[in-house]
C-alpha cells in the first residue's frame, strides 16, 4: 500500500509537517522511540511554522528532537505525503484540529559521531531512546497507520542512501 499524496485542498484538514530520514555512514536510518508511547518508533518530524520553509523546519525539528546539527543534504521527497490518524485519535490529537498530517520529507546524512545525538538533553524530549536500523527494517517498526508513508519513504530515498 502506497502513501497518499497530499492535494491542494488537504491543508484545511492536515497538519503541515516536515520530517527527516537521518542516515549514518553505513546507510542505517535513525529512529527514536516516543517516550509517551513505548514501542512507537519514528523518524524526527514536526510541525512547520507559518511562513517557514519545509527544509528549514525539518532541520529545526531534527535539532530540537535529537541535538543533531552536523548533517549534509541528500534528497527531498518529490511529493507531500499524508496519513490519517486512527479514528480513536481524531479529535484528541492536536486538540482535534487535524485528521492527520501532510508531510514534506528530506534525507540527510549524519556527519558527526553518535555522541552528538542527545534525545534527553533537549528542551522538550520526545524520545526515550533511539537506535540505528537497516533501511528495510524501518517500516516494520512504525505504527500501522504510518506504515504506508514509511514504505514510500524507503523506496523514495533508497537510491540516495547507498
Amino acid at each position: 500500500m502506497k502513501a497518499l499524496i497530499a492535494r491542494d485542498g488537504d491543508a484545511r484538514f492536515y497538519r503541515p509537517c516536515a520530517g527527516i530520514m537521518l542516515v549514518n555512514a553505513m546507510g542505517q536510518v535513525w529512529v527514536g522511540e516516543r517516550h509517551d508511547f513505548p514501542g512507537a518508533w519514528q523518524m524526527p518530524q514536526g510541525g512547520i511554522d507559518a511562513g517557514e520553509d519545509p527544509r528549514v523546519a525539518a532541520l529545526r525539528e531534527l535539532t530540537e528532537e535529537t541535538s543533531v546539527t552536523n548533517v549534509t543534504y541528500l534528497a527531498e521527497a518529490p511529493d507531500w505525503l499524508k496519513y490519517d490518524l486512527p479514528t480513536e485519535l481524531v479529535g484528541r490529537a492536536w486538540k482535534g484540529r487535524w485528521r492527520g498530517q501532510m508531510q514534506k520529507w528530506f534525507a540527510f546524512r549524519h556527519l558527526g559521531d553518535d555522541t552528538e545525538i542527545d534525545v534527553s538533553g533537549v528542551e522538550s524530549p520526545e524520545f526515550g531512546r533511539w537506535k540505528w536500523v537497516e533501511l528495510d527494517e524501518l517500516p516494520r517498526l512504525i505504527v500501522d497507520f504510518k506504515r504506508p508513508l514509511y514504505e514510500t519513504l524507503v523506496e523514495t530515498f533508497r537510491p540516495h542512501i547507498a
